[in-house]
């Protein structure tokens, strides 16, 4: 081809491109700045309700419930009672000196309770901690991982093989509610919740319990404790109740191995019967704030389990 036959078929080539970008150029926004001017997330809240009895009701309609932000009522865009959400589970094992006479038993109970709960879709995760915090199986779907994990878990009865708060060691349990948060749920989507079974006597944690919640309530995660101890050890059901009041979760004390396998029972059933609630903030500010959620229902003698609120993204 000569050279000007060249230049002749560039030109048309030149000339239909910028035929077909010119109605796009058009449509683009002003210079100026952006069309969405903010940006308003929707809430997602997972709902438990009990009656007088403490049996669990599932009956319930969108219209039954009440939702409200720093006082204010907000309208529910979404309502479901579908079970079928996939759940990403965190199983924290206190593994510090004050558990030694019972691990072998929580992890018989531990291992049929991810049986018994998980479903296609869940993943779940065991960390044991005492003086650190150890992940003994990351996010899956592999049960046979998730047994061979739990029953890894060892107790660190310290020096003298007492309570160990006298021999120098501790017990990291807001370290590794920390972590299990922070580090690993913060990136899942969905149905989040950590169990933990524990005295809740932290000893020679870095971060503070208020820190430990906050990780929790930042990223959607419920904390259910299994609240386990021996005479001569100190335990902590305050600590325990704090926890999981703040994120929507429940304490359940276990004296006896038969008491923690219906504790993990009713833990699984309440996982599988939530409802879930979503509703876009009134308040549009994207300040990193906490507000603070307030759910009813038209029945007030039901007892609504959910978290106490969130915190607003930022920028």
């Amino acid at each position: 081809m000569s050279s000007c036959k060249k230049f002749v078929a560039a030109l048309l080539t030149l000339s239909l491109a910028l035929a077909l970008a010119a109605p796009a150029l058009t449509q683009e926004p002003p210079a100026q700045g952006p069309v969405i001017k903010t940006q308003v997330n929707l809430v997602n809240l997972f709902v438990t309700v009990r009656d007088k009895k403490k049996k669990i009701i599932t009956d319930l309609k969108q219209e039954n419930f009440s939702v409200t932000e720093d006082g204010e009522p907000q309208k529910i865009a979404f309502f479901s009672k579908e079970v079928t959400q996939p759940i990403t589970l965190g199983l924290l094992i206190d593994t510090s000196g004050s558990e030694q006479n019972r691990l072998g038993a929580e992890q018989e109970a531990a291992s049929r309770f991810l049986g018994r709960v998980m479903r296609k879709g869940d993943e779940g995760m065991v960390i044991s901690f005492d003086t650190d915090v150890d992940l003994l199986a990351d996010f899956t779907d592999d049960l046979g991982i998730l047994d061979r994990a739990i029953r890894k878990a060892r107790t660190n009865v310290g020096f003298s093989g007492g309570p160990l708060g006298s021999s120098g060691r501790g017990t990291a349990l807001y370290d590794a509610i920390y972590v299990a948060c922070g580090e690993k749920l913060a990136t899942e989507a969905g149905r989040k919740a950590i169990v933990i079974i524990t005295d809740a006597d932290d000893q020679g944690s870095k971060v503070r319990l208020e820190e430990a919640i906050e990780a929790a309530q930042r990223t959607d995660t419920v904390i259910h404790v299994l609240l386990v101890h021996d005479p001569g050890y100190g335990f902590r059901p305050d600590v325990a109740k704090k926890m999981s009041d703040e994120t929507g979760g429940r304490v359940i004390e276990v004296s006896s191995e038969k008491r923690l396998s219906e504790a993990f029972d009713q833990i699984s059933e309440e996982l599988r019967s939530q409802y879930t609630l979503g509703y876009y903030p009134s308040n549009p500010s994207r300040d990193g704030k906490f507000r603070e959620i307030k759910i009813d229902t038209t029945d007030h003698e039901l007892h609504v389990l959910a978290r106490k609120g969130y915190y607003a993204p930022k920028g």
